[in-house]
Protein backbone atom coordinates (compact mmCIF):
# COMPACT_ATOMS: atom_id res chain seq x y z
CA UNK A 1 0.00 0.00 0.00
CA UNK A 2 1.43 3.45 -0.27
CA UNK A 3 0.56 5.09 2.78
CA UNK A 4 1.51 8.10 1.77
CA UNK A 5 -1.63 8.69 -0.74
CA UNK A 6 -3.87 6.61 1.76
CA UNK A 7 -2.79 9.71 3.75
CA UNK A 8 -3.73 12.79 1.51
CA UNK A 9 -6.89 10.86 0.89
CA UNK A 10 -7.40 10.20 4.40
CA UNK A 11 -7.15 14.55 5.21
CA UNK A 12 -9.42 15.07 1.98
CA UNK A 13 -12.11 12.90 2.82
CA UNK A 14 -11.60 14.31 6.65
CA UNK A 15 -12.56 18.35 5.31
CA UNK A 16 -15.32 16.29 3.07
CA UNK A 17 -17.23 14.56 6.50
CA UNK A 18 -17.01 17.87 8.18
CA UNK A 19 -16.11 16.34 11.11
CA UNK A 20 -12.97 17.98 13.39
CA UNK A 21 -9.59 16.18 13.57
CA UNK A 22 -10.03 15.27 17.51
CA UNK A 23 -14.04 13.94 16.73
CA UNK A 24 -12.25 11.62 14.06
CA UNK A 25 -9.50 10.70 16.26
CA UNK A 26 -11.96 10.22 19.68
CA UNK A 27 -14.46 8.51 17.45
CA UNK A 28 -11.25 6.17 16.51
CA UNK A 29 -9.98 5.92 20.20
CA UNK A 30 -6.42 7.43 19.04
CA UNK A 31 -4.51 10.89 19.82
CA UNK A 32 -5.19 13.85 17.11
CA UNK A 33 -1.53 13.26 16.67
CA UNK A 34 -1.53 9.67 15.57
CA UNK A 35 -4.61 11.00 13.30
CA UNK A 36 -2.03 13.63 11.48
CA UNK A 37 0.56 11.23 11.41
CA UNK A 38 -1.57 9.37 9.26
CA UNK A 39 -2.24 12.00 6.96
CA UNK A 40 1.40 12.17 6.67
CA UNK A 41 1.87 8.96 5.17
CA UNK A 42 2.82 6.73 8.79
CA UNK A 43 2.28 2.96 8.24
CA UNK A 44 -1.59 2.25 9.01
CA UNK A 45 -3.55 -1.03 9.33
CA UNK A 46 -6.03 -2.18 7.67
CA UNK A 47 -8.70 -2.42 10.10
CA UNK A 48 -7.88 1.08 11.17
CA UNK A 49 -8.78 2.13 7.31
CA UNK A 50 -11.67 0.45 7.44
CA UNK A 51 -12.78 1.94 10.79
CA UNK A 52 -12.08 5.07 9.23
CA UNK A 53 -13.87 4.46 6.09
CA UNK A 54 -16.66 3.56 8.62
CA UNK A 55 -16.39 6.57 10.42
CA UNK A 56 -16.41 9.16 7.13
CA UNK A 57 -18.79 7.29 5.75
CA UNK A 58 -17.18 6.23 2.21
CA UNK A 59 -15.86 2.80 1.02
CA UNK A 60 -12.56 1.60 2.34
CA UNK A 61 -11.05 1.18 -1.46
CA UNK A 62 -12.01 5.23 -1.79
CA UNK A 63 -9.87 5.39 0.84
CA UNK A 64 -7.17 3.19 -0.91
CA UNK A 65 -7.38 4.95 -3.53
CA UNK A 66 -8.90 2.20 -6.20
CA UNK A 67 -12.29 3.15 -8.01
CA UNK A 68 -13.88 6.37 -8.07
CA UNK A 69 -13.55 9.46 -5.22
CA UNK A 70 -16.78 11.64 -4.52
CA UNK A 71 -16.53 14.94 -3.32
CA UNK A 72 -19.72 17.60 -2.54
CA UNK A 73 -17.43 20.06 -0.27
CA UNK A 74 -15.93 22.26 -2.59
CA UNK A 75 -12.72 22.71 -0.21
CA UNK A 76 -12.64 18.86 0.49
CA UNK A 77 -12.21 18.69 -3.40
CA UNK A 78 -9.64 21.53 -3.75
CA UNK A 79 -7.47 20.09 -1.10
CA UNK A 80 -8.03 16.63 -3.07
CA UNK A 81 -7.06 18.51 -6.35
CA UNK A 82 -3.70 19.96 -4.84
CA UNK A 83 -2.86 16.82 -3.49
CA UNK A 84 -3.01 15.62 -7.29
CA UNK A 85 -1.38 18.44 -8.64
CA UNK A 86 1.59 18.30 -7.05
CA UNK A 87 2.35 14.95 -8.61
CA UNK A 88 1.33 16.19 -12.01
CA UNK A 89 3.72 16.99 -15.10
CA UNK A 90 1.03 17.76 -17.35
CA UNK A 91 -2.94 19.29 -16.89
CA UNK A 92 -5.18 19.23 -19.90
CA UNK A 93 -7.86 21.38 -18.86
CA UNK A 94 -11.29 20.93 -21.16
CA UNK A 95 -14.30 23.92 -20.03
CA UNK A 96 -14.52 26.74 -18.07
CA UNK A 97 -13.91 30.28 -17.96
CA UNK A 98 -10.18 30.27 -17.31
CA UNK A 99 -7.51 27.94 -15.67
CA UNK A 100 -7.13 28.63 -12.73
CA UNK A 101 -3.52 28.26 -12.09
CA UNK A 102 -2.98 31.14 -14.90
CA UNK A 103 -5.13 33.44 -13.15
CA UNK A 104 -3.72 36.97 -12.47
CA UNK A 105 -3.72 38.84 -9.30
CA UNK A 106 -6.64 40.89 -9.85
CA UNK A 107 -8.63 37.51 -10.08
CA UNK A 108 -7.85 36.66 -6.49
CA UNK A 109 -7.92 40.30 -5.11
CA UNK A 110 -12.00 40.20 -6.36
CA UNK A 111 -12.31 36.67 -5.74
CA UNK A 112 -11.41 37.42 -1.88
CA UNK A 113 -13.37 40.70 -1.80
CA UNK A 114 -16.38 39.17 -2.79
CA UNK A 115 -16.55 36.21 -0.44
CA UNK A 116 -15.70 38.09 2.29
CA UNK A 117 -18.84 40.31 1.17
CA UNK A 118 -21.15 37.60 1.20
CA UNK A 119 -19.39 35.97 4.30
CA UNK A 120 -20.57 39.58 6.03
CA UNK A 121 -24.05 39.02 5.37
CA UNK A 122 -24.07 35.21 6.42
CA UNK A 123 -25.96 34.25 9.48
CA UNK A 124 -23.14 32.60 11.13
CA UNK A 125 -20.32 35.03 10.07
CA UNK A 126 -17.50 33.52 11.96
CA UNK A 127 -18.30 29.85 10.43
CA UNK A 128 -18.58 31.42 6.97
CA UNK A 129 -15.66 33.72 7.12
CA UNK A 130 -13.58 30.37 8.16
CA UNK A 131 -14.42 28.45 5.45
CA UNK A 132 -13.62 31.43 2.88
CA UNK A 133 -10.46 31.68 4.43
CA UNK A 134 -9.98 27.98 4.11
CA UNK A 135 -10.86 27.87 0.50
CA UNK A 136 -8.83 31.08 -0.35
CA UNK A 137 -5.97 29.11 1.10
CA UNK A 138 -6.07 25.80 -0.85
CA UNK A 139 -6.55 28.22 -3.62
CA UNK A 140 -2.99 30.20 -3.00
CA UNK A 141 -1.47 26.92 -2.33
CA UNK A 142 -2.53 25.45 -5.44
CA UNK A 143 -1.38 29.05 -7.46
CA UNK A 144 2.11 28.62 -5.28
CA UNK A 145 2.74 25.01 -6.20
CA UNK A 146 2.02 25.47 -10.30
CA UNK A 147 5.08 28.34 -10.44
CA UNK A 148 6.78 25.96 -8.12
CA UNK A 149 6.54 22.78 -10.37
CA UNK A 150 5.71 24.60 -13.76
CA UNK A 151 3.69 21.44 -15.02
CA UNK A 152 2.67 21.54 -19.08
CA UNK A 153 -0.48 23.09 -18.90
CA UNK A 154 -3.32 22.64 -22.05
CA UNK A 155 -6.65 24.59 -21.86
CA UNK A 156 -9.40 24.44 -23.90
CA UNK A 157 -11.99 26.87 -22.72
CA UNK A 158 -15.39 27.43 -23.27
CA UNK A 159 -16.53 30.47 -25.24
CA UNK A 160 -20.01 30.13 -23.52
CA UNK A 161 -18.61 29.87 -20.52
CA UNK A 162 -16.07 32.79 -21.22
CA UNK A 163 -19.16 34.95 -22.42
CA UNK A 164 -20.90 34.53 -18.58
CA UNK A 165 -18.16 34.90 -16.68
CA UNK A 166 -17.50 38.62 -18.56
CA UNK A 167 -21.75 39.33 -17.91
CA UNK A 168 -21.73 38.03 -13.98
CA UNK A 169 -17.87 39.01 -13.33
CA UNK A 170 -15.67 36.96 -10.62
CA UNK A 171 -18.04 34.64 -7.92
CA UNK A 172 -20.88 35.05 -10.43
CA UNK A 173 -24.58 34.18 -8.80
CA UNK A 174 -23.26 35.30 -5.26
CA UNK A 175 -25.89 38.36 -4.16
CA UNK A 176 -23.49 41.26 -3.92
CA UNK A 177 -23.97 45.02 -3.50
CA UNK A 178 -23.83 46.45 -7.10
CA UNK A 179 -20.78 48.34 -6.08
CA UNK A 180 -18.82 44.73 -5.42
CA UNK A 181 -20.07 43.10 -8.19
CA UNK A 182 -19.51 46.02 -10.62
CA UNK A 183 -15.57 45.21 -9.48
CA UNK A 184 -15.57 41.40 -9.93
CA UNK A 185 -17.03 42.17 -13.90
CA UNK A 186 -14.19 44.63 -13.91
CA UNK A 187 -11.60 41.33 -12.50
CA UNK A 188 -13.54 39.55 -15.09
CA UNK A 189 -12.46 41.85 -17.85
CA UNK A 190 -8.81 42.31 -17.33
CA UNK A 191 -8.72 38.37 -17.21
CA UNK A 192 -10.37 37.81 -20.32
CA UNK A 193 -7.50 40.04 -21.41
CA UNK A 194 -4.62 38.46 -19.99
CA UNK A 195 -6.04 35.21 -21.00
CA UNK A 196 -6.21 37.09 -24.98
CA UNK A 197 -2.88 38.13 -24.62
CA UNK A 198 -1.23 34.69 -23.26
CA UNK A 199 -3.06 33.12 -26.48
CA UNK A 200 -0.93 35.27 -28.49
CA UNK A 201 2.12 34.49 -26.98
CA UNK A 202 1.92 30.93 -26.44
CA UNK A 203 4.41 30.62 -22.78
CA UNK A 204 6.42 27.37 -22.97
CA UNK A 205 4.75 24.49 -21.04
CA UNK A 206 1.02 26.35 -21.88
CA UNK A 207 -1.67 26.30 -24.46
CA UNK A 208 -5.28 27.86 -24.30
CA UNK A 209 -7.35 27.38 -26.83
CA UNK A 210 -11.26 28.64 -26.98
CA UNK A 211 -13.97 25.62 -28.26
CA UNK A 212 -16.72 28.03 -29.71
CA UNK A 213 -20.14 27.37 -30.00
CA UNK A 214 -22.26 25.61 -27.82
CA UNK A 215 -20.69 24.75 -23.92
CA UNK A 216 -19.83 21.37 -23.27
CA UNK A 217 -21.94 19.26 -21.42
CA UNK A 218 -19.63 18.93 -18.59
CA UNK A 219 -15.89 19.74 -18.43
CA UNK A 220 -12.84 17.77 -16.80
CA UNK A 221 -9.85 17.65 -16.28
CA UNK A 222 -6.89 15.33 -16.98
CA UNK A 223 -3.65 15.09 -15.20
CA UNK A 224 -0.84 13.21 -15.93
CA UNK A 225 1.89 12.13 -13.38
CA UNK A 226 5.19 9.89 -13.86
CA UNK A 227 3.46 7.01 -11.63
CA UNK A 228 -0.90 7.24 -12.47
CA UNK A 229 -2.85 9.65 -14.70
CA UNK A 230 -6.65 10.81 -12.95
CA UNK A 231 -9.46 12.19 -14.19
CA UNK A 232 -11.44 15.27 -12.43
CA UNK A 233 -14.83 15.93 -13.29
CA UNK A 234 -16.53 18.65 -10.94
CA UNK A 235 -19.13 21.32 -11.01
CA UNK A 236 -17.27 23.42 -9.13
CA UNK A 237 -15.68 26.49 -10.84
CA UNK A 238 -12.69 27.96 -9.08
CA UNK A 239 -14.69 30.83 -8.21
CA UNK A 240 -17.25 29.28 -6.46
CA UNK A 241 -18.17 29.69 -2.83
CA UNK A 242 -17.53 27.16 -0.24
CA UNK A 243 -20.78 27.27 1.45
CA UNK A 244 -22.85 27.73 -1.70
CA UNK A 245 -21.58 25.22 -4.47
CA UNK A 246 -23.63 22.63 -5.01
CA UNK A 247 -22.74 19.41 -6.76
CA UNK A 248 -20.65 16.48 -6.65
CA UNK A 249 -16.90 16.28 -8.17
CA UNK A 250 -15.48 12.87 -9.24
CA UNK A 251 -11.79 11.61 -9.34
CA UNK A 252 -10.50 8.25 -11.22
CA UNK A 253 -7.46 6.91 -11.82
CA UNK A 254 -9.26 4.21 -14.38
CA UNK A 255 -7.39 3.99 -17.19
CA UNK A 256 -10.33 3.15 -19.15
CA UNK A 257 -11.99 6.21 -18.09
CA UNK A 258 -8.50 8.45 -18.92
CA UNK A 259 -8.21 7.08 -22.25
CA UNK A 260 -11.59 8.33 -23.16
CA UNK A 261 -11.13 11.52 -22.04
CA UNK A 262 -7.74 12.30 -23.46
CA UNK A 263 -9.87 11.25 -26.88
CA UNK A 264 -12.73 13.72 -26.10
CA UNK A 265 -9.99 16.48 -25.28
CA UNK A 266 -7.56 15.91 -28.12
CA UNK A 267 -10.72 16.17 -30.80
CA UNK A 268 -11.67 19.36 -28.81
CA UNK A 269 -8.28 20.57 -28.77
CA UNK A 270 -8.58 19.84 -32.79
CA UNK A 271 -11.51 21.89 -32.91
CA UNK A 272 -11.18 24.98 -30.79
CA UNK A 273 -9.65 28.65 -32.00
CA UNK A 274 -6.00 28.79 -31.13
CA UNK A 275 -3.36 31.75 -31.06
CA UNK A 276 -4.26 35.16 -33.00
CA UNK A 277 -8.01 33.73 -33.91
CA UNK A 278 -8.64 32.63 -30.34
CA UNK A 279 -7.15 36.24 -28.69
CA UNK A 280 -9.47 38.03 -31.69
CA UNK A 281 -12.38 36.66 -30.46
CA UNK A 282 -11.86 37.00 -26.99
CA UNK A 283 -11.47 40.35 -27.55
CA UNK A 284 -15.06 40.15 -29.50
CA UNK A 285 -16.27 38.94 -26.47
CA UNK A 286 -15.02 41.53 -24.10
CA UNK A 287 -16.51 44.50 -26.57
CA UNK A 288 -19.79 42.80 -27.29
CA UNK A 289 -20.13 42.42 -23.69
CA UNK A 290 -19.29 45.50 -22.48
CA UNK A 291 -21.70 47.04 -25.55
CA UNK A 292 -24.84 45.04 -23.66
CA UNK A 293 -23.82 46.30 -20.51
CA UNK A 294 -23.90 50.29 -21.63
CA UNK A 295 -27.31 49.90 -23.88
CA UNK A 296 -29.14 48.37 -20.48
CA UNK A 297 -29.26 49.81 -16.95
CA UNK A 298 -27.72 48.25 -13.76
CA UNK A 299 -30.39 46.64 -11.70
CA UNK A 300 -30.12 47.31 -8.16
CA UNK A 301 -28.21 44.17 -6.43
Amino acid sequence: MRFADIGQQLRAYRLESGLRAEEIAARLGVSRAALYRYEKGEVIKLDTIRRLAELLKISPLSLLGIGVEYFSRPAAFEERLRQIEEQADQILVVGGAVCYQTTTDAFDGALSEAWAEYASAAVDRVQARAAMDQSLGLLTSRKRLHQQRRPSIIAILSEAALRRFLEEGVAGGLPLPARTRQRCRTAAIAEAESIASLMEAVPIGLQIGLASGPEPSGGFVVLRGRDRAHVVGSPFAPDVSPITGLGVAMITAADEAVAVHQRVAETAWRDALKGSAAAERVRELIALVSDEKQLRPETIE
